[in-house]
């Protein structure tokens, strides 16, 4: 497998918009920039959602209503995440597709999509269910905190990549 990204590593750094996006100053900034503002908004909406969950955060305003507000804008923001990332992929191949840590983020990044996709479901499906007895809330709960750690790792793993660059 090692050495099928190798080789894919290699084309793709050959290619001309590889050569573009590395030889033009602005490109590489302007694109982490991008992706970093993009991760903040779908980060923080999640945890929003998740600090409503545990009363942390408007406590008065009803779950599926913060759900509206703020799992929605996570599905467009993730299609930039998802350019931006692949246009960094492109400019610097190695850095990515050789890196453990790289993929740990995408691992991480599934499992969270899931999460969401799950919560935001349940509650367009049934927006009382989280606030029904107390096991669900306590379900709820301990999905939040699943939720949180994981986002936290994709942030933290996002920020490795950096540092455990493969040769």
């Amino acid at each position: 497998m090692t050495a099928v990204l190798s080789a894919l590593s290699k084309w793709l750094a050959a290619t001309s918009l590889s050569h573009t996006i590395q030889s033009v100053g602005w490109i590489i900034p302007t694109l982490q920039t991008i992706h970093i503002l993009c991760v903040a908004v779908v980060f923080s909406s999640a945890v929003l959602v998740d600090f409503r969950i545990y009363r942390l955060f408007e406590r008065d305003v009803p779950l599926a209503e913060i759900s509206r507000r703020f799992l929605r804008a996570i599905w467009p923001v993730l299609l930039v995440l998802l350019v931006t990332g692949s246009l960094l992929i492109i400019g610097e191949p190695r850095r990515s597709l050789l890196n453990s840590t790289f993929y740990l983020k995408m691992a991480l990044l599934l499992v969270a999509l899931l999460l969401t996709f799950g919560l935001q479901r349940s509650i367009a499906s049934s927006p009382g269910f989280w606030d029904k007895d107390r096991g669900r809330r306590m379900a709820g709960k301990a999905l939040a905190t699943l939720s949180i750690a994981v986002w936290c790792g994709i942030l933290f793993a996002g920020r490795w990549i950096a540092y455990t660059q493969a040769g």
